[in-house]
């Protein structure tokens, strides 16, 4: 192997060891949201709520495993094609895996403070809520790091 090829290999560990650790953060949050939300439907007052709520409720918890899927399989696929040479692949369709994932995260997390919102205040607060939640998210995990992706130096491969 060249030291080119050697360099190259190393840049990729890196990038992977990188992009699982970010995942390693992103899937304790969305797997305590998701237990959270599958408690809430053994609860009393949730046998009271309107459709409303378990629409929203139920829509919420769809996101959520969505969530988990898309930053988990990452893990799956390094594993089943560990030591195959498609370490470059992995990347590709982690990252792919991992932005959609943060996003069905953020809808999720959006959608779990518009029913706590409903469950609280109810009406157009609640939406609100949802809202500026759904804004937030959006813009500090994907506005502004793209805004900056515009104003850098280094091309989408890493190089300069």
């Amino acid at each position: 192997m060249s030291e080119a090829e050697s360099s190259e290999q190393r840049r990729l560990a890196r990038n992977l060891s990188e992009l699982l650790q970010e995942l390693r953060v992103a899937q304790g949050g969305v797997q305590i949201l998701f237990g959270f939300l599958l408690s809430i439907a053994f609860t009393e007052r949730y046998a009271e709520a309107d459709g409303y709520v378990r629409v929203t409720h139920m829509v919420t918890v769809l996101f959520a495993a969505g969530a988990v899927a898309l930053l988990t399989a990452p893990a799956a696929w390094h594993r089943v094609l560990f030591r195959r040479g498609r370490r470059e692949d992995v990347i590709e369709v982690a990252n792919r895996f991992a932005l959609a994932g943060l996003g069905l995260l953020a809808i999720a997390m959006a959608g779990t403070i518009l029913l706590l919102g409903e469950i609280v205040v109810g009406g157009w607060v609640a939406v609100a809520l949802g809202v500026l939640a759904a804004l937030f998210f959006g813009t500090l995990w994907f506005l502004l790091p793209w805004r900056e992706r515009h104003r850098d130096t280094i091309d989408s491969s890493g190089q300069s």
